[in-house]
């Protein structure tokens, strides 16, 4: 991987802008313009409310519960978050195949090991020197994940093949 990866830092950018900007900006928006272009105008409401304050102050009061009762829904009574990850589940290609680290490393190496050597045992077999060599280097493997350490590519380590391993 290259220092320079202007897709990652697109979504960084598109993820700020969209939690954290763009949401704010959105809803002080909304309620500048409700208030000084129609709140203003309309006498009976401009009695209701007399000030922005007032008028944001139940806006949000108001906003967030019932916000948050959508956003509930979004997730659990309706299909729509369900049809979102049938989307992200169908572009995913970790979906269907190894995601890279632990997993590819040591996890599923470890498995089908395990299972060959029951095999060897199973039909009266001894188990070799190279298989007891790949069933240590996985077992430190295992070791340095139990540690907090990284196997393959980590946190501050350059990229690296593990078939060149």
């Amino acid at each position: 991987m290259s220092k320079f990866r202007p897709f990652r830092y697109w979504f960084y950018l598109r993820v700020g802008y969209q939690h954290y900007f763009a949401f704010v900006f959105a809803a002080i928006n909304t309620m500048v313009i409700t208030y000084f272009l129609a709140i203003e105008r309309v006498p009976f409401l401009e009695s209701v409310f007399p000030t922005f304050t007032i008028y944001a102050a139940f806006m949000v009061g108001l906003g967030i519960p019932i916000l948050g009762l959508v956003g509930y829904m979004h997730f659990k009574k309706i299909p729509a978050f369900k049809s979102e990850q049938e989307v992200s589940v169908e572009s995913n290609p970790f979906i269907y195949k190894l995601p890279p680290g632990h997993a590819k490393l040591v996890q599923y190496p470890w498995q089908l090991l395990l299972s060959k050597l029951l095999v060897k045992i199973a039909n009266g077999e001894k188990i070799s020197d190279e298989d007891i060599k790949k069933l240590d280097k996985i077992q430190k493997n295992m070791e340095t994940l139990i540690e907090g350490g990284y196997v393959g590519v980590g946190k501050g380590q350059p990229f690296r093949n593990p078939k060149k391993d």
